[in-house]
């Protein structure tokens, strides 16, 4: 159900931007990417370079890279789930495979994700409806999804007590910041380095002196 404001954050923007209603709901059912929408829709105005978009693109949805890691894969067998499980992982599903719910078939895991379209799609279609009531000076519509990875975050942060997470971002935000270039490229990057670098070290530390000495005789070997 947070879909529905989200969606009408979104039918909002595209009107107030002078834009076809219709691309609302278009754009929610053929892109099915609620940050790159919200991106896409002020692109459609500003009309940037295929590159700058491409570059957009990869920046946004490179965290869909690690979502597979709690998504369950196995149960898409078929070469057309797995494209349609892929195409419909967004945030929101990501959130909710993480945090417990356990489907056990590929028609609930795809279910389950057809539901949370329809309710995205249903908030565009009503954000649209009242996108001529929002006063044309008014700010922030924009800011909704960036509203939703707070809230996500937070609510991580408080159940997991992973405070260090928050730390590794800091860390790439203020890397971003220092050196030249994309900001956000950098920032990803960094912390991602950051994520990897703490699950080599708890690895070698689970695995202790004796098992460290074993795994690098056998790299040895193989190499």
């Amino acid at each position: 159900m947070g879909y529905v404001p989200l969606g009408m954050a979104l039918g909002a923007l595209v009107v107030n931007l002078g834009l076809h209603w219709w691309l609302a709901p278009v754009m929610a059912t053929a892109v099915y990417a609620g940050s790159m929408e919200f991106l896409l829709a002020g692109f459609l105005v500003s009309a940037p370079g295929l590159a700058s978009v491409a570059l957009a693109t990869l920046a946004v949805n490179f965290r869909h890279v690690f979502y597979p890691l709690a998504y369950p894969t196995h149960l898409l067998g078929r070469p057309w789930q797995k494209v349609l499980g892929a195409w419909k992982l967004t945030d929101e599903m990501y959130a909710l495979l993480a945090g417990g719910t356990r489907p056990h078939s590929s028609r609930q895991v795809l279910m389950l994700s057809s539901v949370t379209q329809f309710w995205w799609v249903s908030g565009t279609v009503l954000g649209t409806a009242i996108g001529n009531l929002v006063p044309a000076g008014f700010r922030g519509l924009d800011f909704a999804m960036t509203g939703l990875f707070i809230a996500l975050a937070l609510n991580f942060f408080l159940s997991s007590a992973a405070w260090r997470v928050a730390g590794y971002a800091a860390v790439g935000i203020g890397a971003a910041l220092l050196l030249p270039g994309p900001f956000l490229a950098w920032s990803l990057s960094v912390f991602t380095l950051c994520c990897l670098a703490e699950v080599w070290v708890v690895e070698r530390r689970d695995a202790g002196p004796d098992d460290a000495e074993g795994q690098d005789d056998e790299r040895r070997e193989a190499r």
